[in-house]
């Protein structure tokens, strides 16, 4: 079995490098099944002006271009906040069989003191990708309160 919190961990450095960098606050990593990270990517919505630019969903156009979909079927997905709809439709459409996030959907809104569906399409990535088959597993939230410290002061 392998663990988590590690593999977290590095998605909130990747969401701070892209804070960094000038954009919002997320990251993710695809990892095998024995837990080795094969690719990175951070958000990177402000600096290219593309608001697409989510960093799962880089991530998956990466994954897609380097790994057959028989592999990616074998892969994880880890990611700093809980995907949204945009990008759970493109994990659902690459085969990447797992979702491991850290920050869930409820706390984010929560911690921004919005309501979802104020500017935002408040659909979990549990209600997206369960109408998929496949299914696609997800695992989360993990920890949330190291999560939140790469908002801080951001928004």
């Amino acid at each position: 079995m392998i663990d988590h919190i590690p593999l977290l961990h590095q998605t909130l450095a990747i969401a701070q490098s892209a804070r960094a960098n000038g954009n919002h606050p997320f990251g993710a990593l695809l990892a095998d099944a024995s837990g080795n990270v094969v690719l990175t990517a951070e958000n990177a919505v402000i600096t290219t002006a593309d608001l697409t630019a989510h960093a799962e969903l880089a991530l998956v156009r990466l994954a897609a271009q380097q790994f057959s979909k028989d592999q990616l079927q074998t892969y994880t997905l880890y990611t700093s906040t809980e995907p949204c709809p945009m990008c759970s439709g493109a994990i659902f459409w690459s085969g990447i069989a797992h979702v491991v996030y850290a920050l869930g959907q409820p706390a984010f809104y929560a911690y921004l003191g919005t309501t979802p569906g104020d500017g935002s399409l408040a659909l979990s990535c549990r209600a997206v990708l369960k109408h998929g088959r496949p299914i696609v597993t997800v695992s989360g939230p993990f920890i949330e309160k190291d999560a939140l410290r790469v908002h801080a002061g951001f928004w």
